[in-house]
């Protein structure tokens, strides 16, 4: 297989639902797998964007800084950026580009990335402060979430879709972040609206995941919960 053909991603949703929040790899060992995507860091503190080869963190606080190659991380997604499908689009909100995406592409089976630079009329975003053992479940954990908003903004929005056969192993549905290109903005994308950029869309033929299985918490954790569905929509949208 082609390396653009992969979507690699470290850990799973289900795996943060309980709070098994531990660093388990390294950004380093994290971007030989791909150059962009997003993520989160240990402790589950605060959002991810990795653009380019470089990580940066969006903390609860809301400040942006490039995180080190030793940091460690519980959860993230990379790729290869190689975009199969790009095009300029103007004027739009993330509800109707996203059913936009869908009526013109038979993606809905399958993971693809979506990427968009550009200025955005509005975006609002989140962050949640690092946690401290012993952790609380995500739900919980996502109720001290800190909302930013900013007009008249440029910058990328880079995340994932995932069809919903795959919830609790991903976020099923469209999980995506932000970075201005000033570096001083950014965090998990809760609404977005469209001036004016570039869409890039990325399909993938395989999804490539890699499990903590040297770290005890995961592996003497419990994750069947019945209530994951649940708990990943109430923590992530």
């Amino acid at each position: 297989m082609a390396k653009e053909d992969v979507l690699y991603q470290h850990g799973t949703l289900a795996l943060l639902v309980p709070g098994l929040y531990y660093g388990t790899q390294s950004i380093a060992d994290l971007l030989t797998h791909g150059d962009t995507g997003i993520g989160t860091a240990d402790g589950l503190d605060g959002e991810m964007v990795i653009l380019a080869g470089h990580a940066y963190q969006i903390s609860g606080k809301g400040k942006v800084r490039e995180m080190a190659s030793d940091e460690l991380t519980p959860f993230a997604n990379v790729h290869f950026d190689q975009p199969t499908n790009d095009y300029d689009r103007q004027n739009i909100s993330s509800a109707d580009l996203e059913k936009e995406i869908f009526a013109d592409h038979q993606f809905a089976n399958q993971f693809f990335a979506i990427k968009i630079h550009g200025t955005f009329s509005h975006v609002q975003t989140r962050a949640i402060d690092k946690q401290k053992p012993p952790y609380p479940p995500l739900a919980e954990a996502a109720k001290s979430q800190h909302v930013f908003e900013k007009d008249d903004v440029t910058g990328t929005l880079i995340g994932y879709y995932s069809p919903d056969l795959y919830q609790g192993t991903t976020s099923a549905g469209f999980h995506v972040h932000f970075l201005d290109d000033d570096h001083t903005f950014g965090g998990h994308i809760l609404a977005y609206a469209l001036t004016e950029g570039k869409v890039s869309l990325q399909t993938f033929s395989d999804f490539n995941l890699h499990l903590p299985v040297y770290d005890s918490h995961f592996v003497q954790a419990d994750l069947n919960d019945p209530e994951l569905d649940k708990q990943i929509k109430a923590a992530e949208h």
